[in-house]
């Protein structure tokens, strides 16, 4: 009687055909999505259909991409500019204000470059947010110190940043998984384009951008709330029902 192949791979093979039948639909539908990136997917304004089984938490880090190499130029930039910005006499030199806009705009770089090439991986998945919240620290420091823009509105923002990560974290220590939803996704660009305001020197327009960012983040933070409290208390049905 013939033996079945072994396994060489280990565990990431799946193991029963209902497994493979899954795995195999995955690789399918991820390669017709790479065949039909349409400009709305490539700039990411399209984010329908799930994620991409390489950001998974139980996926491989897949350190050496071409986007994490781009996030890892990123992270580098953010402590050069806040030593130029905060060394100069107003804060408003052009160099800094260039570096954060770098900085700052290269988001779309590294999500294009996965999208085009496939790269995706759990260390971006990780990466390119942590970037962007150190970013933003980075930028509200530099205001503060310079008082560019609103202190109070800026303390509001740094409270809100540190409050995600904290409840992030332990949103992922009990198995819930918080997805970025639409309310941060436009949350960003009125903050960092405040941000950026602030360090040209243009105050005014910086607050007006602050308020309606603080607006969209904290609407944010209110969904993600409600996506976790929904999380946990299914999770708790049906481990009641389970055991009943």
């Amino acid at each position: 009687m013939a033996q079945p192949p072994l396994n060489l791979d280990g565990d990431d093979q799946p193991k029963t055909p209902r497994e493979r039948v899954e795995q195999a639909r995955e690789n399918t539908r991820e390669r017709v999505e790479q065949a039909r990136l349409t400009f709305r997917r490539l700039v990411g304004l399209d984010r329908s259909g799930p994620p991409p089984p390489q950001t998974r938490p139980d996926a491989p880090w897949n350190v050496w991409t071409i986007p994490n190499a781009i996030g890892f130029v990123r992270l580098a930039l953010i402590p050069v500019f806040v030593v130029l910005a905060i060394s100069s006499d107003t804060g408003t030199d052009p160099l800094p204000a260039i570096i954060f806009a770098i900085v700052a705009w290269s988001d779309y770089a590294d999500g294009i470059a996965a999208r085009v090439t496939g790269q995706y991986s759990r260390l971006g998945a990780l990466l390119d947010p942590i970037v962007d919240r150190l970013l933003v620290i980075s930028g509200v420091v530099v205001c503060w110190y310079h008082d560019l823009l609103p202190r109070w509105a800026l303390a509001v923002l740094v409270a809100r940043e540190l409050f995600m990560l904290v409840a992030g974290r332990a949103a992922l220590k009990r198995g819930v998984e918080l997805r970025i939803n639409w309310w941060g996704r436009w949350a960003v660009w009125p903050v960092m384009a405040a941000l950026f305001a602030g360090l040209v020197g243009l105050e005014t327009l910086g607050a007006v951008l602050l308020y309606v960012g603080l607006a969209l983040a904290i609407m944010a933070t209110i969904r993600y709330g409600q996506s976790a409290i929904a999380q946990l208390r299914a999770r708790s049905g049906g481990e009641v029902s389970s055991s009943s």
